[in-house]
Order: C-alpha cells, then structure tokens, then sequence
C-alpha cells in the first residue's frame, strides 16, 4: 500500500508557515508553545503532511503577524508543479527559496550591504557560477 502524498495547497500552505516563522526568528518550538501545541505537530504542517485547518491558520496568522492570505500567495492553482526551485516551475519559486533557511540567512545577509554597486557585482557572480546571467 502506498502512502498518500500531501496536497499541493497543503505543501504551500506549510512551506510558507515555515518562512514567515523563520522571517520572525521563531523556532518551531516557540510557535507550538504559542498555539498550545507540539514542535512536532509544527513539522507536520509545514511540510504539508497534516493539514492546518481554519481556526488553527488564524491562530497562526495571529502568531506571527500576517494575515490569512499571506499563507495563500502564490499557491499552485490546481496544475501540475516541477520540483524544486527550477525558475520554470512556478512563479513561486522566490517564496520556495524563501522558506528554507539557505534563503533566509541569503536574504538577510544581502539587505546589510549598504552599497549597491556591491550587490550588483554579488548577484553578478552569483550568476556567473549558476552558468544562468541574466540581462540587466
């Protein structure tokens, strides 16, 4: 017997759960302690294997400080999705990126450089070792 998969819009739901908790520097522990529930059960939701149900993502949303609909952005509509992060697959590819702790730490690092130019030349090197320059 196989065992199911999580539902595409679960997965999202989950994956972004997940980034705004790490945005805000919570643990899975602390928003658990918050919700009156487990760390484990946090997992579960972000990795979409259970699913959040109403009350629970308006506790959530609470929590961490967005509304509702920011759990939603750019949530597959129904389609088939690639894996990963591939550019193709989705639009959503920043929020996947976002929602792992490589993105966060990225993200964060990149905002403290005050000089642009500096940017620049790091999202050309970047870039220039993906293989994948883009146009300016």
């Amino acid at each position: 017997m196989t065992k199911k998969s999580p539902n595409p819009i679960d997965k999202h739901v989950g994956s972004r759960v997940r980034m705004r908790r790490m945005m805000v520097g919570m643990s899975q522990e602390k928003l658990g302690e918050n919700l009156g529930i487990t760390f484990q059960q946090i997992q579960k939701y972000e990795k979409g294997t259970n699913r959040i149900g109403a009350s629970r993502l308006q506790n959530i949303s609470n929590v961490l400080g967005v509304p509702i609909s920011f759990f939603f952005d750019g949530a597959p509509n129904g389609g088939t999705s690639l894996a990963g992060f591939a550019e193709d697959a989705s639009p959503a590819f920043v929020s996947d990126f976002l929602a792992t702790s490589e993105g966060i730490a990225l993200t964060r690092a990149f905002l403290k450089i005050p000089d642009a130019k500096v940017r620049r030349r790091i999202v050309d090197l970047v870039e220039a070792l993906a293989g994948t320059p883009e146009s300016n």
